[in-house]
């Protein structure tokens, strides 16, 4: 299999826009940024500093293109959308993987409209002439598979016959809205950029959904929020759907790992940004998914999501850790667990020594001791975040035994599901967006941990290691960086 190619060393068009992540803290008069993936502390110039107006910095020069590349290189700054080209869509040619449901193919296509270049690939469906029969009614290329090679094979047999200098890959069960793949096509302008993905929502009807379908449409595997970002392993976001995906050919090489049925998405996002290519999260653009909303076939899908986390171990082990730790914060995590009279001060301690270490690495800054603070404050809160998701989703076997013989384990799971059901329900306005009650919710949200974590030590037992269960483990306190 050919491997992707490297970045070309080509600088951003005159005219790119890109504006400060939501995130980012600008201290110093503009001088210093906090914030990026992961977190760290960029110094600017003066002159560095007087290119960046409001928040926004546009290209008209080599010195802003540099700026610029590098802000978007840190996850600094991401893309202004509404200043992108709007890219002609005839540049692209789109391939759908299907194995049967010609009714949602049919769906699919006639979302894409009739002038749009299609190649359906036929995953050895048990019943080809419907599949045949919708492709010819809406003029698309049909190629047909003699075996089932599965979602990244079919992919790939897609891929082989495009000719134009893009591709999306779609699934059968999406619905694409207009100016979606357009809004996508104009992140590459970025001359750096492999691959986009898009917002991906619910096709549910809320009103005559069940309380599953209810709780996908707020908090879908695949919906991976409102904000763009950087897309690469410890980022906030960290991988993209292989429901839509819209890539440049010429850096995809032969494109998926054909051996691969679960997680190909994901691998291909982390090797393209090992190579250095950028991949993009685009909310502004979106599409819609048909998810599954029958409980059995719901935590099936997502304990099959789970047993992915093996495959990447053993591709990308330094990218698959379930959590990433400063050694400081493990101590904070674990002085609260104990739950003791000494725990909070004692943490308390701990994150002040943190950030005093930090503080000694900002010289350069005007107040280190306070971005010091700042810095572990967002650290502590992401550890407790990390330590949750520990307790309640890859190891909650562990922490099931552990409820069962000790009474402050049992505090600590009851505290961690209750706050993460809270905080998830807040966050993604599931009232108002999905119209789904609080107690559904948590529900719902403990029996996709539940699943999910299953499906990791599935995986792992499976695989005869239990590196997709490993923390990570590292000193990492800040980045700081001119």
């Amino acid at each position: 299999m050919t491997q992707p190619a490297a970045p070309p060393d080509l600088p951003l068009p005159p005219g790119f826009t890109v504006r400060l992540g939501r995130t980012v803290r600008s201290t110093d008069g503009g001088r210093a940024l906090i914030g990026g993936a992961p977190t760290r502390v960029l110094y600017l110039t003066p002159a560095a500093v007087g290119m960046i107006e409001d928040r926004v910095l546009t290209v008209t020069s080599a010195a802003t293109a540099a700026l610029a590349d590098r802000l978007l290189e840190t996850g600094i700054a991401d893309p202004v959308v509404d200043r992108l080209p709007r890219a002609d869509e005839s540049r692209l040619t789109v391939v759908v993987p299907v194995h049967g449901r010609p009714a949602a193919l049919d769906r699919l296509l006639a979302s894409l409209g009739p002038n749009a270049r299609v190649v359906v690939v036929d995953d050895c469906s048990p019943a080809p002439e419907p599949i045949a029969a919708v492709v010819v009614a809406h003029g698309a290329e049909l190629v047909r598979l003699e075996a089932n090679l599965g979602p990244a094979g079919a992919r790939n047999a897609g891929l082989a016959r495009v000719t134009t200098e893009f591709v999306a890959f779609i699934d059968d069960d999406v619905v694409v809205e207009p100016g979606a793949l357009s809004t996508m096509l104009g992140h590459f302008a970025d001359p750096r950029v492999a691959l986009v993905g898009p917002r991906i929502l619910g096709t549910t009807d809320e009103e005559h959904s069940n309380w599953i379908g209810r709780y996908e449409q707020a908090r879908s595997s695949l919906d991976l929020g409102r904000h763009p970002g950087i897309v690469r392993p410890r980022a906030p976001v960290s991988w993209l759907p292989g429901a839509c995906l819209v890539a440049r050919v010429s850096a995809i090489g032969e494109g998926f790992a054909p051996g691969l049925r679960v997680a190909e998405d994901v691998d291909l996002v982390w090797r393209l940004a090992e190579l250095g290519w950028r991949v993009r999260f685009e909310p502004a653009a979106s599409v819609r998914h048909e998810h599954r909303v029958t409980l059995v076939d719901w935590l099936s899908r997502k304990a099959f999501y789970g047993t992915g986390a093996q495959a990447l171990a053993a591709r990308h082990p330094r990218s698959i850790a379930p959590v990433v730790l400063a050694p400081w914060s493990v101590g904070v995590i674990l002085a609260l667990l104990a739950q003791r009279r000494w725990s909070i001060p004692v943490a308390l301690g701990i994150s002040a020594v943190a950030a005093a270490r930090i503080a000694r690495r900002l010289g350069r800054s005007e107040h280190p001791a306070r971005d010091g603070v700042w810095l572990v404050s967002n650290g502590v809160v992401a550890a407790l975040a990390q330590g949750a998701a520990l307790l309640l989703r890859h190891w909650w076997p562990l922490a099931a035994v552990g409820c069962l013989v000790s009474r402050r384990m049992r505090r600590a799971v009851l505290v961690a599901a209750i706050a993460d059901a809270a905080l998830e329900y807040r966050r993604t306005d599931a009232r108002l967006e999905a119209r789904i009650d609080p107690l559904r919710f948590g529900l719902a949200r403990r029996l996709d941990d539940l699943a999910y974590g299953a499906g990791v030590w599935l995986g792992a037992i499976r695989g005869r290691s239990f590196a997709p269960l490993r923390p990570d483990i590292r000193v990492r306190d800040s980045r700081s960086e001119g």
